[in-house]
């Protein structure tokens, strides 16, 4: 069997054996890992760079391919193609795969074996596939899986911490999709994180992560309450800080979107209805204790003007929502945990009393029904050229954004790595979205609550201490 595009014949998946003679063949790329370095044996103090993806040609057949080589040749190839898109590869050497050994890591095929790409010898090209084969297009929407084959996440909250470690199958919807956060590693690698909160008919939200670049990218198209997925093979994990099972998007997951399966119609009608009922929250990112659209905050203040304004407010200040481009100029996260961490109730997200581990504000929720999680609780001073404002409060998401990390990965770095961290993000210039409000029992009469803090644009910030559009009081 051969898919046959003018005079030129591609062997389709299942065909291919190692004997064959400078095949050519076509797939939809259906997973896709980055690019990473290991260290040359044969050339001392040198990296080979590779990356793996994986091709479908069929609905009964896929296949992995990897390609080592230059770190030029091999990023180059990498970001010349998506998951989703269709392409065509020249002369791949076709190699016995050790399926125990490789689909530890890597997704599971039905071909036993695998396509080596060479930098000399192999040419990979993307196409349409209106021009190529239409056919292929349909395999974009048809899981790797048996599509029954899944754990709903009603499952996966009712087994709790007996599926820990596992690899399965989810059906889900998408809740809210999660800005990516990046970071860098002890050993001073770049590294990345998004979250994705999911739905279905027996669970409100459960988080899956991902943490390469491809996936995060896939993640970014999602639309939140309309996209369905099935991920194959995620693994489940129970995260011991926010007391709740969760997901993780690894080198063996295939994640298919909006997927045109049973199952899946069955899981839209429920999008679907529950949308029309109202029965679904807002997709915003959600913010302790209340929901702030950062796009409608666009007065900028000085810390000088603030102090202004709060003087002539006579303790009565209105809450006041805004910006300042200054910088965090006292941040103790390399101290003790207890200064930064605080546990938080897992239905209302207040701050639980510290003695009794037990929230004060859900006692109309049976104490069964609540937990509670750790949650990051930092005091710190924002500073610009007018003044410094003390005892401002970072904490929860705002917090992990700002850190580029959860609590789970900060309570893992040691003491020297979370110095580090520190004065990556000290005196670095930042736009900082905050909300102020009158506090008598608040140290200094005014509480900060910073919604958002990262990195300013340098022109921005420059027109800023110009003194352009500043909301002069």
């Amino acid at each position: 069997m051969a898919h046959s595009r003018s005079a030129r014949d591609f062997v389709a998946l299942s065909d291919l054996h190692p004997n064959l003679a400078r095949p050519n063949v076509i797939g939809l790329v259906i997973g896709k890992t980055d690019v990473r370095s290991f260290p040359d044996r044969k050339n001392i103090g040198t990296e080979r760079y590779t990356f793996s993806f994986t091709i479908r040609d069929s609905p009964t057949y896929f296949i992995n391919v990897q390609s080592w080589g230059r770190e030029e040749y091999i990023r180059s190839l990498s970001e010349s193609f998506r998951v989703g898109d269709c392409v065509t590869i020249e002369n791949p050497l076709i190699q016995s795969k050790e399926a125990e050994r490789e689909e530890k890591f890597n997704p599971v095929t039905p071909s036993g074996y695998k396509l080596l790409l060479s930098e000399n010898h192999s040419v990979v090209k993307t196409s349409s596939c209106y021009d190529t084969d239409t056919r292929l297009l349909a395999l974009l929407h048809l899981p790797v899986k048996d599509p029954q084959d899944y754990y709903s996440l009603g499952d996966i909250v009712a087994n709790g911490q007996s599926l820990h470690g596992r690899v399965l199958n989810v059906l889900a919807a998408v809740m809210a999709v999660g800005e990516p956060k990046y970071f860098m590693t002890s050993d001073k690698r770049k590294g990345q994180r998004c979250e994705v909160k999911l739905y279905d008919e027996t669970e409100r939200s459960f988080p899956i992560v991902c943490w390469d670049n491809e996936s995060i990218q896939l993640a970014q198209s999602w639309i939140p309450q309309e996209t369905v997925i099935f991920a194959s093979d995620v693994r489940i994990n129970f995260d011991k800080f926010r007391n709740c099972m969760t997901a993780t998007v690894i080198s063996k997951t295939i994640i298919t979107t909006n997927p045109e399966t049973a199952e899946a119609n069955v899981l839209f009608s429920f999008i679907k209805e529950s949308a029309q009922a109202g029965a679904l929250p807002s997709p915003m990112k959600e913010l302790p204790n209340e929901t702030i659209n950062l796009e409608t905050v666009v007065d900028v203040y000085t810390v000088e003007q603030l102090k202004e304004k709060a003087l002539q407010s006579d303790g009565k200040l209105e809450p006041v929502h805004g910006i300042i481009y200054g910088y965090i100029s006292t941040l103790d996260i390399d101290e003790s945990v207890s200064r930064v961490l605080r546990n938080r109730c897992s239905v209302c997200r207040f701050i639980v009393n510290e003695v009794s581990n037990t929230c004060t504000f859900c006692t109309d929720v049976s104490p069964e029904a609540k937990s509670t999680f750790a949650s990051f609780d930092i005091l710190v001073d924002v500073t610009d050229h007018t003044g410094t404002l003390r005892s401002c409060y970072l904490a929860d998401c705002v917090a992990e954004d700002t850190l580029g990390c959860t609590v789970t990965e900060f309570l893992m770095l040691e003491d020297d790595q979370r110095t580090a961290m520190k004065w990556q993000l000290l005196l670095e210039r930042s736009k900082i979205y905050f909300k102020v409000t009158s506090s008598p029992n608040w140290r200094t009469g005014l509480k900060v609550n910073l919604l958002s803090c990262k990195l300013a644009d340098p022109i921005e910030a420059s027109q800023s201490l110009l003194g352009r559009d500043w909301n002069y009081l």
